[in-house]
């Protein structure tokens, strides 16, 4: 390999994408999109949710049950009058979930510890399934949680004396190991690095070789001193440095934007990120080397972009899809980075706990670039 070759055609590469305005926005301002997208727009976190409610009790304990929903900031309460009109809403889709408290709830956190604990009822959309399964846990946390101190109320109005045995209720201590205030965004953040490094790469590198065999600059190319090898490393190197940028500055749109920093080593994230980068060019120019036309190549790219988004876990986890598919999705290696991307990013984990996922990636690495540079002398 001549070195000085190798720049003279990455200079090419340079000043062939930087007289392209348009591919140059697309290079820089898809990937901040696509971060922003997902963040804020895809996210699962229960936020301002608006919660319909239904007190029929309308004691002491009711009021505090009420007002330790309104105060978590997680929920909107909205009174209603009855318990029908609490559901009509949630059909109509006014609010997302509905509590409803029962005329006798006061009587029921009266009662002896050892009897049935208070009861209330709660509503929400199940067509949102991931939405909605977060709401029914934050509401039943919140009412365990108050639970304990719902006794201790003022006497009864009626006169009653208090029970012997304060009804204490069910306290229930939860801890998250990781993302402790279990929001979306990190998960969302983390996972999009991987999709936008294997989509984006791929279909900007897939029409490269094929626009310039339509032009026939390609094949003055091949009749010039250099090597398939300088071809290829003048073809991804560029590229590649300009992706390396994206994630830098994903990660710093990440941080001050959507307030989501790395949890490990910030350079270890982005090593891996640039070794990444890689792959994907590599599989973008076995998509361009193969095709006879510009439309053939993105067409390969958006079939590939299908199990990208299904099956590498970047928003359903693979932990839950049946044994077969999982290991299809073994064979992805979005799947591996996403998994390094999700440890670095949420879990701080250094290179011996991800040790599995890096050598998956380096064998696609070696494996793919092989196969690119045989596909580039195949086509030569």
């Amino acid at each position: 390999m001549n070195l000085r070759r190798l720049r003279t055609l990455v200079r090419r590469e340079v000043q062939a994408t930087l007289r392209d305005p348009f591919t140059v926005t697309i290079l820089v301002t898809v990937p901040i999109g696509a971060l922003l997208l997902f963040g804020f727009v895809l996210a699962t976190d229960v936020n301002h949710l608006t919660l319909g409610l239904y007190d029929g009790a309308r004691s002491t304990a009711s009021r505090r049950l009420v007002a330790d929903l309104a105060a978590s900031g997680t929920f909107d309460v909205v009174p209603y009058t009855s318990s029908s009109a609490v559901g009509g809403a949630l059909v109509s889709g006014a609010i997302s979930v509905g509590v409803v408290i029962p005329p006798d709830f006061d009587d029921d956190v009266r009662r002896p510890a050892a009897a049935e604990p208070p009861t209330v009822q709660v509503l929400y959309d199940g067509g949102e399934a991931p939405l909605a399964g977060n709401a029914e846990a934050f509401v039943k946390a919140l009412v365990v949680a108050g639970a304990p101190a719902l006794g201790d109320q003022a006497p009864d109005p009626r006169g009653a004396a208090p029970p012997a045995t304060p009804a204490h209720g069910v306290g229930v201590t939860t801890r998250a190991v990781f993302n402790s205030r279990l929001e979306g965004k990190p998960f969302m953040v983390a996972g999009t690095f991987g999709f936008v490094l294997s989509f984006l790469t791929t279909l900007i590198t897939a029409v490269s070789i094929v626009n310039e065999k339509l032009t026939g600059t390609f094949e003055q190319l091949q009749v010039t001193p250099a090597t398939s090898l300088e071809i290829l490393l003048g073809k991804v190197l560029p590229l590649g440095a300009v992706f390396a940028l994206d994630v830098v500055l994903m990660m710093l749109v990440a941080g001050v934007v959507l307030g989501v920093w790395p949890q490990g080593n910030v350079v270890l994230f982005i090593a891996v990120s640039i070794f990444y980068v890689m792959i994907s060019l590599a599989l973008g120019l076995i998509f361009s080397a193969t095709s006879g036309s510009a439309a053939e190549a993105v067409q390969k790219t958006v079939i590939f972009s299908i199990p990208l988004v299904q099956l590498s876990g970047f928003i359903f986890p693979i932990r839950n899809m049946p044994s077969v598919v999982q290991w299809l999705a073994n064979l992805l290696p979005a799947t591996h980075y996403i998994q390094v991307s999700r440890a670095i990013y949420l879990r701080g984990e250094g290179p011996l706990n991800m040790l599995s996922d890096l050598a998956m990636l380096l064998l696609f690495g070696v494996a793919l670039l092989r196969f690119a540079l045989r596909a580039i002398e195949r086509h030569a």
